[in-house]
């Protein structure tokens, strides 16, 4: 991703904010600057308008519904990760 922004001629939290901006079903993202240099450094990208070229780049890099970290994925019920939790026991 660091090369794609490098490439797309914007830092990586640009990208990165411009891209969950992009996204219909996200309303408003959500940041969270420690430092006010934080906070100047995200509010950029809401100038940033990626190109489809560089989304179709970012979802090469990383597929729609790819969980990188799985941690990130919250809770998930024993009945779907459990194979033998998938049916009714008669």
């Amino acid at each position: 991703m660091t090369a794609l922004a490098e490439e797309a001629g914007v830092t990586l939290i640009e990208l990165a904010i411009a891209f969950v901006l992009e996204h219909p079903a996200v309303t408003a993202p959500i940041i969270g600057p420690r430092t006010m240099k934080h906070l100047e450094s995200q509010l950029s990208a809401t100038e940033v308008r990626l190109t489809s070229d560089v989304l179709d780049r970012i979802d090469e890099i990383n597929p729609p519904g790819t969980n990188v970290n799985p941690i990130d994925a919250g809770w998930a019920p024993s009945v779907l990760t459990n194979m033998r939790q998938r049916r009714r026991h008669h």
